[in-house]
């Protein structure tokens, strides 16, 4: 499946619009067992992620920037081989939370292919994305939400929680 720009748009114009339908079936999900919605959840992103190639849209590294924590500095830095701090003066800045992003998107090592060049030494908020799989998921509801703008995986498991859930 390919991901242009417009598709891309298309799903989050869709996803604004529908975010009031969003918004009612995350307080359903409020009303659910945790196990029980991790598990919906997990199912849906098991089935996605059979189908969706990531390196065909990268389109989270290409709009977003994630939290970067001491770990992940230290990590990056010692696969480009550069001090943490050069890291941090050319690539990052602290945000409105005083957490290190990225200074610019797309992300300073996606390269034309939709690969990463620090793969293995990416940011856990990289390696966890689009987080459709952790264990509760309760906790990052509002995340979703807006991770449905973004990610097609997400829309599509939203969408398809839409439509079996009563809301």
């Amino acid at each position: 499946m390919s991901y242009t720009t417009t598709s891309l748009q298309n799903m989050r114009a869709r996803a604004v619009e529908d975010n009031k339908v969003t918004r009612k079936l995350i307080n359903r999900f409020k009303k659910i067992r945790p196990q029980q919605l991790d598990k919906l959840f997990h199912d849906l992103h098991a089935t996605e992620f059979k189908r969706i190639d990531c390196l065909e849209c990268a389109n989270c590294c290409k709009t977003i920037s994630p939290s970067i924590f001491d770990s992940d500095v230290r990590r990056m830095a010692t696969a480009l081989k550069i001090k943490q701090a050069e890291l941090i003066e050319k690539y990052l800045v602290a945000d409105t939370d005083n957490d290190f992003v990225f200074k610019n998107t797309p992300c300073p090592f996606l390269e034309a292919d939709n690969r990463c060049i620090i793969y293995e030494a990416r940011p856990k908020a990289c390696r966890e994305y689009p987080h459709t799989d952790r264990k509760r998921i309760y906790q990052i509801l509002d995340l979703t939400v807006k991770n449905s703008k973004v990610c097609p995986a997400v829309f599509t498991i939203t969408e398809k929680l839409k439509n079996s859930l009563p809301l």
